[in-house]
């Protein structure tokens, strides 16, 4: 029962798509926003079935044969599986919500709710998916989804880049997932995750194949959960409609990625290389995006290095053994960042569209009901006790410290220094003050406010789901795929310095930009380089411009050139002669007779002369 009834979670959004799409020239907005929040309702009802039900769902049908390998679609839920679709559901039916009011003038409002609903049918298929192959598919249809999304304003410039650029930067990582499947389906005769963890368990892979294999599966991972060097695609995603930037950021594309490493964490888990590639590049990635972020003055593209962060730090709670430390993080940060993205798209509307945190300010004053749930929002990223990051965060530092990973664990504590800077520095910025732009003379609107305090709610409550069970939660997530953190094992002083760390973050944006005791511009002169640096996002995507993009074009030109003058040079010379042939062979075969003999005395007299010069030289 529970089987048909999941089933059915994926399906209601597809239909949902189906009907905007073929009804896109005649129904009405209301209509197209009423599809898809009704859709993404009955599939978070759904959702919490499935997971009050208390079982493990598993499904099978066969789908096509590949010689004597039969190919199944089968489906595989899991306490992990369950988590990700009441993420999901969740998430996406509020942002269903959300954008009712904030594209309502949207012409093409009908066609981005069915984008919206494919979006979220694909991603519920991917993590319901229990087969390789069709998480593939799944996987590339949310990258289809997402170039959509993000370019749905194609007629601005850079939205049409923004999509381009994402599509081609998350194919990159997709490649190595790929050939990861490739090799998996060649060495175990199977696509199904079980099978390969059967495998894996039991020997019958070499330490070198599990190793390449998961190194391959991460390289997917990072393209689609932008980890440093393939993260430049997600700021510029900031492109689209702001619903897009919650539901992406939040529980979507870039969550697909930790996804996929939690859901094959047996496989990273059985290579201590491969561990420490997922730690190192998700603490790097940690730090390096929560630097970048200090000095963005686009409010969506500070939280989207923020997101960055935030999954590299899920990847190193991954690498350090931290299996429920990270997924925990991962549903904590769901509902805080789609508050902070919904957040932030509620003050664009209120200030006419304005995105520059120098242009904002003083809200405080005028919108206190969405001052306090965005603080909730700040707080929970922070780390800040009683909100619900503090108790994911403080899981994964204890995590990376129990696994012995100094050196990581230290560089953890400063991106939480820099996570409340950064995040307190856009709080006050836009909340502090007076107004430095656009003033906001009007409410926002309740279909706006409604998802807003709802996610405001989850970001305070969602971080005691532990406490209030009793550790069941993560005894139920972990279910096989990694050992519970002994809460009472960990020292009093990790979690003393974990808050010191971040307060000390608040406390020093608060100086800065809340009550303006020192200036930001002074202080980044002291160091005029390093600012110029940060600013310039450490120039990644100029080196990727210089290295690839302008080599690339290089070679493309060499060849295009090559196939222009020197192999067309060829062809054209060869049918040169061939006319001038042509031409010589027509002016002797004229018809006139005089010719002919003219010709055959000629050629007898050079036969001759032949003949003569031959018997000379002898």
């Amino acid at each position: 029962m529970e089987a048909n009834m999941a089933l059915l979670i994926p399906l209601f959004p597809f239909i949902a798509f189906l009907l905007l799409l073929s009804g896109r020239g005649f129904i009405q907005r209301k209509f197209a926003a009423a599809t898809g929040v009704t859709a993404t309702f009955l599939s978070l009802l759904l959702s919490v079935y499935v997971w009050l039900s208390g079982e493990t769902v598993t499904w099978n049908i066969p789908w096509l044969n590949l010689g004597d390998v039969a190919v199944s679609f089968s489906i595989h839920l899991g306490s992990l599986q369950i988590l990700m679709l009441l993420i999901i559901s969740i998430v996406s039916f509020l942002v269903h919500l959300y954008s009712y009011g904030y594209m309502e003038r949207d012409d093409r409002i009908r066609v981005f709710y069915a984008y919206l609903a494919l979006f979220t049918f694909s991603m519920f298929g991917l993590v319901m998916s229990a087969n390789l192959l069709w998480i593939y598919i799944f996987w590339e249809l949310v990258g289809v989804c997402s170039f959509l999304l993000i370019g749905f304003w194609y007629f601005k410039p850079e939205a049409r880049e923004a999509a381009r650029k994402a599509f081609v930067v998350t194919r990159i990582g997709d490649v190595g997932f790929f050939i990861a499947i490739v090799l998996m389906f060649w060495h175990v005769g199977s696509f199904e995750v079980s099978d390969l963890k059967t495998a894996v368990v039991s020997g019958q892979m070499s330490p070198g194949l599990i190793t390449l294999l998961a190194v391959l599966i991460f390289i997917g991972a990072v393209g689609k959960s932008g980890q440093f060097p393939l993260h430049t695609w997600l700021p510029d995603a900031m492109e689209g409609p702001t619903p897009v930037s919650a539901l992406i950021h939040a529980a979507t594309m870039v969550a697909a990625g930790v996804y996929l490493v939690a859901n094959l964490f047996f496989l990273f888990q059985s290579s201590p290389s491969a561990m420490d590639v997922v730690a190192y590049i998700g603490g790097f990635t940690a730090i390096f995006a929560a630097t970048i972020g200090l000095m963005q003055h686009d409010i969506k593209r500070v939280l989207a290095y923020s997101t960055v962060s935030q999954l590299g730090f899920m990847m190193l709670a991954l690498g350090s053994a931290g299996y429920v430390a990270g997924v925990f993080h991962l549903f904590t940060h769901a509902f805080f960042k789609a508050l902070l993205f919904l957040g932030a798209g509620a003050v664009i509307v209120l200030l006419a569209h304005e995105q520059d945190l120098r242009k904002m300010g003083g809200l405080w004053k005028t919108h206190r009901q969405l001052g306090v749930w965005f603080l909730a929002g700040c707080l929970s990223i922070a780390g800040i006790p009683p909100f619900s990051g503090f108790f994911s965060k403080d899981e994964i530092l204890f995590s990376v410290y129990q696994d012995g990973r100094t050196g990581l664990f230290v560089t953890g504590l400063i991106a939480s220094f820099f996570t409340a800077l950064y995040m307190f520095r856009l709080f006050f910025l836009v909340f502090a003050g007076e107004p430095r732009g656009p003033k906001a003379d009007r409410p926002v609107p309740a279909v706006m406010m409604i998802p807003v305090a709802v996610l405001g709610i989850f970001s305070i409550g969602s971080g005691w789901v532990g406490l209030l069970s009793g550790g069941g939660f993560e005894h139920w997530l972990a279910a096989g795929n990694g050992s519970v953190p002994d809460a009472a094992s960990a020292p009093v002083w990790l979690a003393v310095v974990t808050v010191a760390v971040s307060l000390a973050g608040i406390g020093l944006a608060w100086l800065f930009y809340g009550k303006g005791k020192f200036s930001a511009r002074q202080a980044a002169q002291t160091v005029p380089w390093l600012h110029r640096l940060v600013l310039n996002k450490y120039y990644v995507d100029e080196l990727y411009q210089y290295l690839f993009v302008w080599t690339t074009k290089g070679i493309g030109w060499f060849l295009s050139g090559w196939d222009r003058f020197v192999i067309g040079g060829i062809v054209r010379f060869v049918g040169w002669v061939v006319q001038l042939t042509g031409r010589l062979g027509s002016r002797i075969q004229n018809g006139q007779a005089q010719t002919y003999v003219l010709v055959s005395v000629i050629g007898f007299v050079l036969l001759m002369v032949g003949m003569t010069a031959g018997r000379l030289f002898k």
